[in-house]
């Protein structure tokens, strides 16, 4: 232990050394290829504990110049190789077979040297399938236990000398050792590449190899070849016809399913673990390093990012709770005004500005006085996302991962059932600007390809009817009220205004100042609630299987006799031609049709006859009201202000 304590303070401490005197030598910038070329080697010397660190390096390029990404990025693949007699020696006393009797041919040297082992090309001999042989490296087990040891007892002294860190770091060692333990395990890795294709490879533009069962081993791994380039060759991906930012884009939606719908999610998706097919797909290999993400803090995160891009702080503070980043105990309404303070100007930062990097060190200045925790299995996110942002800056340095991952959070949010998330969108739904909010939530949840608007909203409605839904209902009656009141009297000043001015002056007791008592800004409020419920509908209709029957609760509060009456006196006028434009037939016909099947099982439940009615009495009091009010005012000479 202590030799190897000082090969590796040897190493660093001369690299940094190194770089001192090039800063005051002012050489910093003209040495840069030859410390990268340096860094590699040392890095490479001091085994594979050190060469994952390297491979992390080199999917940031907001971290390294770029001469250190392109010489650490040969760390995915240039690894000093092991005897190929040891190998195949390997081979065969694992598989229990001459290489001869398993093999019709077998690359002579490895075409790659990964951080655990080595990999061959090879063809099996009872079928002649191509496939890829990885073969552990002799000793890794020792050599990475050694590195374990030393960086834990690091984390000893770090958890009870450096009180400014108040994460657990002896837990996030013991959680990142317990997944590399796991992939020197070759059969654990063949049966997490099995699990990961089941989940995620029902997509045509993903790829995940299949595995050889019977020429898999503890320390050999036999799978499919796979042609294709590494993802941050963007030259060669565009020689092929392809597009780097579209097979980004791929794996980010690919990670966001890992990581928030299943929960099961690839750790070490580096640059040498994900090419691009000729054909256009996106291939994931090397699955040693896989983890889970707890099933309530996929909800948690899907509505933190929500409550993050409405900028909603209070609710991103309690959102810290369901993390399990605080406890319960710890009050967090003094952090509101600070996370105001520092997301305001992070979200209109570029991808290169807002990394995850410049979120947690930002919420870690904002969080350094509670007892903050992150997770063990966070880091590994942590990590993965990285990755992705990395690549994203290959690709575009102004892209935006945010931009790109959104619709998929929107879409979650609008169409999960979970307590969570449904319990988020009602909240979202009925503060102020509610309506924005859920129209920009369905513009950007259809950009997802798997959006369905059939199923959007549903949680809440099935909430709205239920038996637990009282609140809910209180909340929907007062907007149904004026959504129904801002479609009716919005039509109403379309008619008058449309009218030749000696109408307008006949119309309801001959009051010049417009058909209704409603000022001005009133009305243009109004009119905005109109004209926003007929866009939010425009994009639920015009969505690919939405079925109108979504809209149940609604239609019934306009099957009422008054809200009928009122309609069908509309919608014979030509001002209200719009309208029956932007209401589908179907609704309208659904609309006169008292009693349909398609209205039957809402008007079945107890909840759902009763809101239709309290809904009517609500329209019903507040234009009878403006009615009597309008009756009640004095006539004056018309004006243009008019409706």
């Amino acid at each position: 232990a202590a030799k190897r304590t000082l090969e590796i303070l040897v190493a660093l401490g001369s690299f940094a050394l190194q770089l001192l005197v090039d800063q005051r030598n002012g050489t910093l910038d003209r040495n840069k290829r030859k410390r990268a070329i340096k860094l590699k080697g040392i890095f490479t010397r001091l085994g594979p504990t050190f060469v994952k660190l390297g491979q992390g390096l080199s999917t940031r390029p907001d971290l390294c110049p770029p001469e250190y990404l392109e010489e650490l990025a040969e760390l995915q693949d240039a690894l000093p190789t092991f005897a190929d007699a040891d190998a195949f020696s390997c081979i065969e006393t694992e598989l229990g077979m001459p290489i001869e009797s398993l093999f019709s041919s077998i690359s002579p040297s490895p075409i790659a040297a990964a951080s655990l082992g080595q990999v061959y090309k090879a063809q099996l001999k009872y079928s002649g399938q191509t496939v890829a042989v990885k073969v552990q490296r002799p000793g890794i087990e020792e050599a990475i236990g050694l590195d374990f040891y030393l960086i834990r007892g690091l984390g000893f002294f770090i958890n009870k000398y450096v009180d400014i860190i108040t994460t657990d770091v002896i837990t996030l060692i013991d959680e990142f050792a317990r997944r590399v333990y796991q992939e020197l395990n070759y059969v654990q890795e063949g049966q997490n590449a099995r699990k990961f294709k089941k989940l995620y490879a029902d997509k045509e533009d993903i790829l995940v190899p299949d595995i050889y069962w019977n020429y898999t081993s503890g320390k050999v791994l036999t799978m499919e070849w796979v042609n294709g380039v590494k993802l941050n060759q963007q030259a060669a991906i565009e020689s092929q016809g392809l597009k780097v930012l579209d097979l980004v884009t791929t794996g980010i939606q690919c990670s966001l399913r890992q990581l928030l719908e299943y929960g099961y999610f690839h750790a070490d998706p580096h640059p040498g673990n994900l090419l691009a097919t000729p054909e256009g797909k996106l291939a994931f290999l090397d699955f040693g390093m896989m983890s889970e993400t707890p099933e309530d803090a996929r909800s948690a995160i899907i509505g933190h990012v929500v409550h993050m891009v409405n900028r909603d702080y209070e609710a991103m503070a309690r959102d810290y709770y369901a993390l399990d980043f605080l406890s319960t105990d710890v009050d967090v309404s003094p952090i509101v005004p600070a996370l105001r303070d520092f997301f305001d100007d992070a979200l209109n930062y570029t991808v290169s500005e807002l990394n995850f990097k410049t979120l947690v060190d930002g919420l870690g200045n904002v969080l350094y006085q509670y007892p903050f925790n992150v997770p063990a299995y966070y880091a590994l996110i942590l990590r993965s996302l990285t990755v992705l942002e990395g690549l994203a800056l290959y690709a575009d340095p102004n892209f935006k991962v945010l931009a790109a991952s959104y619709p998929y959070f929107a879409k979650r949010l609008l169409t999960d059932p979970s307590p969570y998330l449904r319990d988020a969108l009602i909240e979202l739904l009925f503060k102020d600007g509610r309506w924005n909010r859920l129209e920009d939530l369905l513009i950007e949840g259809r950009k997802d390809r798997d959006f369905s608007a059939k199923d959007a909203l549903q949680p809440v409605l099935k909430l709205l009817l239920g038996p637990d839904g009282e609140e809910l209902r209180n909340l929907t009656i007062k907007e149904a009220v004026r959504v129904t009141e801002a479609i009716v009297l919005g039509s109403v000043a379309d008619t008058y205004n449309s009218a030749p001015s000696f109408i307008q002056t006949l119309m309801i007791n001959g009051n010049g100042n417009g058909a209704l008592a409603i000022s001005t800004a009133d009305l243009e409020s109004t009119m905005e609630l109109r004209n926003q419920v007929f866009r939010i509908w425009g994009l639920l209709s015009s969505s690919e299987n939405f079925d109108p029957a979504l809209l149940q609760p609604i239609l019934q509060t306009w099957q009422s006799p008054p809200v009928v009456l009122t309609l069908e006196v509309l919608s014979s006028l030509s001002t209200y031609r719009t309208l029956k434009k932007l209401i589908s037939k179907d609704i309208l016909s659904m609309v006169r049709t008292k009693g349909s099947a398609l209205q039957r099982p809402v008007l079945q439940q107890p909840e759902g006859r009763s809101l239709g009615g309290r809904v009517v009495g609500g329209v019903t009091q507040r234009l009878a009201a403006r009615l009597l009010q309008q009756l009640l005012r004095i006539p004056t000479v018309p004006t243009s202000s008019s409706l």
